[in-house]
């Protein structure tokens, strides 16, 4: 006597209508369930982390410093890393990034996990950021934020560290992004933009403008990446991996290839 087995596979035919109809249900469920492990996989297999800065850090060819360095970062890792932008929503990439809806911060100043509990600081380095000051006028020294007092200032609204530290001086004039912020600039209604190194670099010579970056910076702060508390485990791994980067050459080549073009 043959014995007849269950199977996910639809019945040829001959077989009574009700058997038809659940075996077609199977295959529709086994179905849905086979593509929902393959989507979770291929979920677990990418690292979705945010940022808000802009060229050349980032690009949509994802030819940026960011682009390149996380996508080399995580595939040491065996993970693809995708990069999300908020050029001027950066609060709402800090608050998707602890409540676990992005997997993470991209590039951060140290100490957000006292206001993000749910984030952890990879603990090495990803850049340094220098926030300096541009100028269309004379050159002089901005050893200090008081330099700033004797003129008029501008900067995007949002950015902290301007906001607790540029002091009360001739006019200060905020503006929302940074085609307004070097527009004042060239304008002659702002005497000095502050702004980040690079980007303000790559945005001056979009704009086509001759600008000047006053030295020393006004700031220099070390960036990190930051991951949610779900992947704790990865953390150190991406320590590693970043160092390993810095140490074979790979993130000094990004670097060159990125950065290091807008140098003056």
């Amino acid at each position: 006597m043959q014995t007849q087995r269950a199977s996910l596979t639809c019945p040829a035919g001959g077989a009574i209508a009700a058997l038809r109809f659940l075996a077609r249900r199977a295959c529709a469920l086994g179905g849905a369930l086979l593509l929902s492990l393959v989507s979770a996989a291929q979920a677990a297999d990418k690292i979705v982390l945010s940022s808000g800065v802009l060229a050349p850090y980032t690009s949509p060819e994802r030819t940026g410093f960011l682009d390149q360095l996380l996508a080399a970062v995580f595939r040491e890792l065996g993970l693809e890393a995708e990069l999300l932008i908020y050029p001027t929503a950066t609060e709402r990439g800090m608050l998707n990034a602890n409540e676990g809806v992005d997997d993470g911060l991209a590039m951060r100043v140290a100490g957000l996990e006292k206001q993000y509990p749910n984030l952890i600081r990879v603990p090495e380095e990803v850049a340094t950021n220098d926030f300096v000051a541009y100028t269309m006028g004379p050159r002089f020294a901005t050893d200090g934020w008081d330099s700033l007092k004797p003129y008029v200032v501008s900067y995007i609204i949002g950015w902290k560290v301007f906001e607790y530290n540029v002091p009360q001086g001739k006019e200060l004039t905020l503006v929302r992004d940074a085609d307004q912020l070097f527009g004042l600039l060239a304008s002659g209604r702002a005497d000095v933009a502050l702004y980040e190194r690079w980007q303000g670099l790559a945005k001056s010579r979009a704009m086509g403008l001759r600008v000047q970056v006053l030295e020393p910076p006004l700031v220099r702060t070390r960036m990190y990446m930051y991951l949610h508390k779900k992947h704790a485990a990865l953390v150190p791994q991406v320590a590693a991996a970043l160092a390993k980067l810095k140490k074979d050459g790979t993130y000094q080549r990004i670097f060159d290839n990125t950065l290091k073009p807008y140098a003056q």
